[in-house]
Parts: structure tokens; C-alpha cells; sequence
């Protein structure tokens, strides 16, 4: 009964856990694209009360807004004020929960793959989320030594992702390499607001409290980021939403992959920005997001990796008489999806990169094994397979055995 409830508990943790996580996200994105829109739709006109740089009129749900932005900050306080911060820390929270939930306490399934390195479980959660804090450390230095040349900044950062993301993959198994890849630009972002934009805001409401004139530097520094957090949004949806897609990990170029996720994402986003601007839309930019997924698409193509199995995984179970009678079933009614070389037509990589195809694979995804196919009957899809009731008890009874 113990194997049943861990699983149960997993599965009912981590799908809690992304709720929240997607729904934290939503807001966030939300009120992130919503603010770049405002800031570039901004005009200037006759009459506009001393510090303003410029106003918005817009319309919506049926009322009037008029939006006003002060350069620094007004002559005086309000006496409510609005922070948009919580979004970004309860995304953070929530993705580095589901991080820990999923790639950590489960690493031997999602995150280690003994082809790549063998280490343990607790070793690769330190180097997994050390990484993150560290890399959000190599981020901040770059953004102040660069400030003021975006482009070179955009530069370094582009190929100090893709290094990271090449770095992950000497560490992890395909999967977890990838994910740490998005939660390493999520990281980035929420930190940013976390210790530069809010701070900053903060520094220069004291200073209107104090009676002095705020700095302009502290709302440039902030405006930095926000901008930064704004062109990295679609790459790192894209990368949070791949572990449902194996072809976009597997292969060996997988942070090339990363590389022009990134391209693509920045291309589109500074298309709308334009368009916000009131400027010219870049139509172009359309073309190099095109052309950038087009590679990435050909590079995940490229020789998709082959997992090798960790032969000691069903060791133990090699002697239980249901375990032989789970594997026969699997191998038979599993195996020409979730293998090596799948044999479903149009299927190039087995479905979530989970391999059924030996006895090693198969006690090693007995969880998932007993979720997807005991308790809930989501496997196969539709039963294309014909997995009959009896067979499926024996899976159970082989699950209560363990």
C-alpha cells in the first residue's frame, strides 16, 4: 500500500503544485505585458501636470481609464498604492516547489540519467536549484557592467543561456537538463523584481517621504529588467511547457534548441513592443521567429538522444513471479510506443521519453506504470493496445507486491 499512496500523493501534489504555478504565471505575464503595453502607448501632450512623460486613454469592461506616467515619481504620495510584485514571487515560489516536487524528490525518474552521470539524488538537487541562485548572481554582475549597451548585453546573455543549458545536459538526463534551462530564465526574472525592481521602488518612495528628489538611476535600473523580463516571457513558456513534448529535449543539440527558442520568442515580443510604440510594426521579425524555429525544430531532429537503461533498476524484482508476468504484459501491450524506436507511425521519440521497452525501465516507472494504467486507465490512449481488466489487475497485484 505504501508504493500506491507515494504515487498517489506525487501525482495529486504535482498537478496542485502546476495549478497553482500556471495560475500565478497568468497573472504575472499578464500585468507584465499589460505595463510594457501601457509604457510604449504613452503620448505626450499640452497640459500634462509637471514630471509627467506622457498619457493613455483606453476603454475597458465598459469604463474609461486615464493612465498618466510621472518620469521619476509624483510631487506626492496617494494614499493607496498598488504594488505588482506578488505575482512574480508567487510564481517563483510555486515553480520552484513544483521543481523540487517533480525533478527532486522523484530524481531518479525525471532527473538523473545514468547515461549522462551517474550521481546521486541529493547531489543533483544541489547543483540543480545552486545553479539557479548562481546563475541569477552572473546575470546581475552582467547587467550592471553593461548597462547602458542592451545589445552587447543581449549578446552575452543569449550565449551565457545557451552555455547553461549545454552545461545542464552533462549533468542531467534530457529532460531535467531542459526544464532547468527554463527554470533557470524564470529565475532570473522573478529575482530581478524581487531584489532590483521593488527595491528600487521602494528606495525612491522613502525619498519622497524624506522630501528629496529621487534618482532617476534607481527607476532606470528597474525599467531595465522589466524590459529584459518582458522579451524572456514566450521563450521561457515555451520551455516550462516542453517537458510535455520529448522531441524538443531529446536530441544532443538541445541547448542549440534552447538558443533559437530564445531568438524566436524575443523576435515576436519585439514585434507587439513596436506595435505598442505606435511605431512601424517590424514585420520581419516574423521571418526570424520562423526561420529560428525551423532550426530548432531540424536540431531537435538531429540524432535524438537514446537513453540507456540503468540495468540494476528491476534487480531486485527479477526472482517475483508478478513482476514476469507485469513485464510480458507491458512488453506487449506498452513497448511499441515506449521504446527506443518507437513503432507507432509519425513517432520518433518514445511518448515523454518514457521507455517501457525492458525489465530495467519498467520497475523503474512503477509509479507512473500504476497511475496511468491501474488507477486511471489513461493509458494506453483510448486502449488502442486492448489492455484487458484481468491484465490490468495483475499490474495491480504486482504494484501491491513491491
Amino acid at each position: 500500500m505504501m508504493e500506491q499512496a507515494t504515487a498517489i500523493t506525487l501525482e495529486w501534489g504535482g498537478l496542485l503544485l502546476r495549478w497553482l504555478h500556471v495560475i500565478a504565471g497568468i497573472a504575472w505575464i499578464g500585468s507584465s505585458f499589460y505595463f510594457i503595453a501601457l509604457d510604449l502607448s504613452l503620448r505626450q501632450r499640452d497640459g500634462l501636470p509637471e514630471g509627467v512623460s506622457g498619457e493613455a486613454w483606453q476603454v475597458h469592461g465598459g469604463g474609461f481609464y486615464r493612465m498618466q506616467k510621472y518620469n521619476v515619481a509624483p510631487p506626492e504620495l496617494p494614499a493607496h498604492l498598488t504594488w505588482f510584485k506578488w505575482e512574480s514571487y508567487a510564481t517563483l515560489f510555486s515553480g520552484w516547489a513544483l521543481l523540487g516536487w517533480i525533478y527532486y524528490l522523484q530524481a531518479d525518474l525525471f532527473l538523473i540519467d545514468p547515461s549522462v552521470r551517474s550521481i546521486s539524488p541529493w547531489l543533483a538537487a544541489v547543483i540543480g536549484f545552486g545553479s539557479l541562485i548562481i546563475g541569477y548572481v552572473i546575470y546581475d554582475r552582467l547587467c550592471r557592467l553593461w548597462r547602458g549597451n542592451d545589445t552587447a548585453l543581449a549578446l552575452i546573455g543569449l550565449v551565457a543561456l545557451v552555455a547553461a543549458a549545454y552545461g545542464y545536459q552533462q549533468v542531467f538526463g534530457p529532460r531535467g537538463a531542459f526544464i532547468h534551462a527554463g527554470a533557470l530564465i524564470g529565475t532570473i526574472m522573478s529575482l530581478s523584481v524581487m531584489h532590483v525592481i521593488i527595491p528600487n521602488q521602494r528606495i525612491v518612495i522613502a525619498n519622497l517621504m524624506a522630501g528629496r528628489v529621487p534618482d532617476a538611476s534607481y527607476g532606470k535600473a528597474a525599467k531595465q529588467r522589466s524590459l529584459h523580463n518582458n522579451y524572456l516571457t514566450l521563450p521561457v513558456v515555451f520551455l516550462m511547457l516542453s517537458s510535455h513534448s520529448p522531441l524538443s529535449y531529446s536530441s544532443p543539440y538541445a541547448a542549440l534548441v534552447v538558443g533559437f527558442v530564445i531568438l524566436a520568442g524575443t523576435a515576436i515580443r519585439h514585434f507587439f513592443n513596436e506595435g505598442h510604440a505606435g511605431r512601424r510594426q517590424p514585420w520581419w521579425a516574423w521571418g526570424v521567429a520562423g526561420m529560428a524555429m525551423a532550426m530548432a525544430i531540424a536540431l531537435s531532429l538531429a540524432g535524438p538522444l537514446k537513453a540507456a537503461s540503468n540495468e540494476r533498476a528491476g534487480a531486485d524484482e527479477e526472482q517475483n513471479p508478478l513482476f514476469i508476468e507485469a513485464v510480458s504484459i507491458i512488453q506487449t501491450r506498452c513497448a511499441m510506443c515506449h521504446g527506443a524506436e518507437p513503432l507507432w507511425p509519425g513517432m520518433v521519440v518514445a511518448p515523454k521519453a518514457v521507455r517501457l521497452d525492458t525489465p530495467a525501465e519498467i520497475a523503474r516507472h512503477a509509479r507512473q506504470i500504476y497511475v496511468q494504467s491501474v488507477l486511471t486507465r489513461a493509458m494506453p490512449p483510448n486502449n488502442i493496445s486492448e489492455v484487458t481488466a484481468e491484465e490490468r489487475q495483475m499490474l495491480a497485484a504486482w504494484i501491491a507486491s513491491r
